[in-house]
């Protein structure tokens, strides 16, 4: 199985060494409007490192919104992010960006691959936007799609993979930059019972292995039961906190 790499070889290829640094993400007096529609009522979270965090809550409640903007990839209408001593929303836009490829790695529903792009391409593709060498970009995608068993599928397009396939490509995708956070929106959500399962194993070895920070939204009960910390969100605003 693909698990088993992680388990036995990430410290071999320096993969967890070399990992950024790890923040504590503050998150203090969100607010989001679409029109007259306020989606985040004045959101206050704190995520720690190392660790896996789910968030959870009816749809609408303002989940993916509160993701997007966690991950910098939405500006919000009020209150501030900070990643450690960084407040991110005063960068910027070329130092965000800069921020964001350099720190935060990302894993969609729907894998987003690039359907133009072979997997290996995909999964390099933040390396080399982020200005690594073309031998640098590939070498660790290379060690990340052997890690994850999809070194036979290298060379194929995201159409001829499988869905657990392209998911297990987009978490490579998201950890070739060595970020310090994972923000995962539904990522087990268009998988089947195996692949969900085997989705589920690889992100808790992940944050035991290489200390990563997780953020998850998810409607998998079984994923969320399992978090270190679990955001119960409800119309705009955290209801509660569940921590183990």
């Amino acid at each position: 199985m693909f698990l088993w790499s992680w388990r036995y070889g990430l410290a071999n290829c320096g993969i967890i060494t070399n990992f950024a640094h790890y923040f504590m993400i503050e998150i203090r007096n969100i607010v989001k409007r679409f029109g007259e529609l306020e989606v985040l009522k004045g959101i206050d979270l704190d995520i720690v490192p190392a660790a896996v965090t789910s968030i959870v809550g009816p749809s609408g409640a303002g989940k993916t919104t509160l993701l997007q903007i966690i991950g910098t990839l939405m500006t919000p209408d009020g209150g501030t992010i900070k990643y450690g001593e960084e407040n991110v929303f005063a960068l910027s836009d070329s130092r965000l960006s800069a921020f964001r490829n350099r720190n935060i790695g990302f894993v969609f529903q729907f894998h987003q691959l690039l359907p133009e792009f072979s997997l290996r391409e995909n999964v390099a593709m933040p390396a080399l936007i982020g200005g690594e060498s073309r031998q640098v970009a590939f070498s660790r995608a290379d060690e990340l799609i052997k890690r994850l068993g999809l070194s036979e599928r290298s060379d194929h397009r995201p159409t001829e993979l499988s869905g657990g396939e392209c998911q297990r490509a987009a978490v490579a995708r998201a950890l070739v930059n060595r970020p310090s956070v994972v923000l995962a929106d539904e990522p087990t959500g268009s998988l089947d019972s195996k692949n969900r399962n085997e989705l589920h194993r690889l992100f808790f070895e992940l944050r035991d292995e290489i200390k990563a920070t997780f953020v998850i939204v998810t409607h998998d009960e079984r994923l969320a039961a399992d978090s270190d910390r679990i955001v119960h969100m409800e119309d705009g605003r955290i209801g509660h906190l569940t921590v183990k």
